[in-house]
């Protein structure tokens, strides 16, 4: 199966598929990375790389909370709410 359910059992992990859709979906308001990481369920290292991922691929944007332009914050753009809502509608197509 592409994309695996909701129910997971406790030894099968998540396609990236399922954790670019966690972090979507935790994002639609201003979040912080810290928050991420511990909705999401995954590490400090794992997180970077998605963020990467997603920020490369304008699914996610950051929102500067300081004059030095640090990345407090992150949030879901139109083209990540479209992949999100994708990402719904095939997993409700198998079911």
């Amino acid at each position: 199966m592409l994309v695996q359910s909701k129910k997971r059992s406790s030894n099968s992990h998540r396609c990236q598929l399922d954790v670019i859709a966690d972090i979507l979906e935790a994002s639609h308001k201003r979040t912080r990375k810290t928050y991420i990481m511990y909705r999401c369920n995954m590490s400090f290292k794992q997180l970077k790389y998605y963020l990467e991922i997603l920020l490369k691929g304008g699914l996610l944007y950051t929102v500067s909370e300081d004059v030095d332009n640090n990345p407090g914050f992150f949030k879901i753009t139109e083209k990540g709410k479209a992949f999100l809502k994708a990402y719904k509608d095939l997993k409700a197509l198998l079911k």
